[in-house]
């Protein structure tokens, strides 16, 4: 499959990848047992910071799929290890769910708004006016200003709803000060997933379906990129980017024997 070394471990994106629209995709479950079955490491990825692993493992559940919670990896989890490694024990101000404040507090932060070392933006169904008004306050005082994604809008029932990408711009109009985004497309979040499984860039594989996102995140960590079509990027879209996959398939299913 691979010009190099034989794929080992394997990253995977969650939405348009292994499920759609809360369905599976067809081949995920059976994809996902190959992986167990061999003993395959892997992770599946998520810019998804409302959620904790458990919650998310649940989720997959309903929807067929059998992954546990400790092969989940969150963009929420991926800032947790950032900030633990840039700052330990320090404090933050957030603006997020129970999977970012999860994350936090297990890897020993103080969430405060009292003079907090970060201000973090995460996503969340109820962005209110006060907290990022005092989220805009704290980083004119000095707070250093990190978000979990880049992504503007997030899927719902009814529409599109304004995500954490979307909310950061208009802290950053406010304040002048552009936030670090931790997760995709910063290959910091496959850097910290491969860390995490004990795995090396040259033998592992992140599937994606997003050239935007997934594979250019995965190319510049030096992974074996795969884009499915299952998603967002289509065939005919490929070629509008200065960058390819390693290798494009219809979907997850095409990728069994692989494993």
């Amino acid at each position: 499959m691979s010009e190099g070394k034989a794929i080992e471990c394997w990253l995977s994106d969650m939405d348009g990848v292994l499920v759609h629209e809360g369905h599976p995709v067809p081949g995920a479950d059976e994809f996902i047992t190959k992986l167990r079955e061999t003993g395959r490491r892997f992770l599946v990825l998520t810019n998804n910071s409302i959620y904790t692993p458990r919650d998310l493992s649940v989720r997959l559940r309903a929807a067929g799929l059998d992954v546990p919670p400790e092969s989940i990896w969150t963009s929420a989890l991926a800032t947790a290890a950032f900030l633990a490694s840039q700052r330990p024990e320090g404090s933050a101000y957030v603006i997020g769910e129970a999977g970012l404040t999860t994350a936090l507090h297990q890897s020993g932060y103080v969430l405060t708004d009292l003079d907090p070392d970060y201000v973090v933006l995460g996503e969340t169904r109820t962005y209110s006016f006060t907290s990022i008004t005092r989220a805009i306050r704290l980083i004119e005082n000095g707070a250093r200003f990190i978000a979990t994604n880049p992504d503007p809008v997030g899927p719902s029932n009814e529409g599109s709803l304004p995500a954490c990408g979307a909310v950061a711009a208009l802290i950053t109009k406010a304040t002048g000060v552009e936030p670090y985004f931790v997760g995709k497309p910063n290959p910091m979040m496959m850097r910290s997933a491969l860390n995490r499984i004990d795995a090396h860039s040259e033998n592992t594989a992140m599937i994606g379906d997003r050239m935007d996102t997934d594979v250019v995140c995965g190319m510049e960590a030096g992974l074996h990129t795969i884009l499915v079509l299952t998603g967002v990027t289509q065939k005919d879209q490929i070629d509008r980017f200065p960058f390819r996959p390693s290798q494009v398939v219809n979907s997850v299913a095409d990728l069994i024997d692989a494993v």
